[in-house]
């Protein structure tokens, strides 16, 4: 164990009430989320960058919007159940530039174009690193994560494979 994850356990509200696996998923998340946010977002991590290079690969042919299919749906049924928004939806704590009337369309199932769902998996991805490094996920001491940072970075790897330029160093 690290020393600054001794720290954490010792430390920070209902960390050490984290499994190693929901542990590992957050900290991976930040990492992926860096590495991310170089590589695809040239540093300019916001949803304009976002819809930006969705469009972009769109425009190259090279969008492949059903590689994030398992992704979507679970952020489908953890939005949105029975006609109606979950309370999980609020808790993504949208601001004015966030898209949520796109993210929300796509996640109704009312917008299904390619473009749309990869930029809605993408900002709920974004809302997830917002509401990590700016403090509201402590709020929650970090429970019940595992599934939503599993998801994120899930979405993050398959991006940065197809989309990091990760063989230029």
């Amino acid at each position: 164990m690290t020393k600054s994850m001794a720290w954490l356990q010792a430390n920070a509200p209902g960390f050490n009430h984290l499994a190693k696996d929901e542990q590992a998923a957050i900290t991976d998340f930040a990492l992926l989320w860096s590495l991310f946010e170089s590589r695809v977002l040239n540093t300019q991590g916001n949803v304009k960058a976002i819809c930006d290079a969705v469009e972009a690969w769109q425009n190259a042919g090279m969008l492949d919007a059903d590689a994030f299919d398992a992704e979507l749906a679970y952020f489908r049924q953890r939005y949105y159940a029975n006609g109606a928004f979950t309370y999980h939806f609020d808790h993504l704590h949208f601001r004015n530039p966030d898209r949520e009337a796109l993210v929300r369309a796509v996640i109704d199932r009312s917008d299904n174009d390619a473009c749309s769902r990869v930029a809605a998996v993408l900002i709920i991805v974004f809302r997830y690193r917002n509401n990590l490094f700016h403090g509201v996920k402590w709020q929650y001491k970090l429970q019940g994560q595992l599934g939503n940072f599993s998801a994120a970075n899930d979405v993050l790897m398959k991006v940065l494979e197809r989309h990091g330029a990760l063989a230029d160093g």
